[in-house]
């Protein structure tokens, strides 16, 4: 279900389920579900974040381009 929806359902799901946690207690099933939507925004983030850094190079003073080295 969740891994179908878009980002930002996603997103607009989540902040459903925190502005209804602030009323009043969230049921079982909303717990996991708000849990289960947090899993799949911040793997998503990361996901772009690793995505956008091993496109990156590094320019020296000399002008020669380098690609960041993967740190494990």
């Amino acid at each position: 279900m969740a891994e179908s929806m878009k980002m930002d359902d996603v997103i607009a799901r989540i902040n459903a389920l925190a502005r209804k946690a602030k009323t009043q207690p969230l049921t079982i099933e909303e717990t996991a579900e708000r849990d289960a939507l947090r899993r799949i925004y911040i793997d998503s983030v990361k996901a772009n974040l690793v995505g956008q850094l091993e496109s990156t190079y590094i320019v020296g003073p000399d002008g020669k381009k380098r690609k960041l080295n993967k740190k494990d």
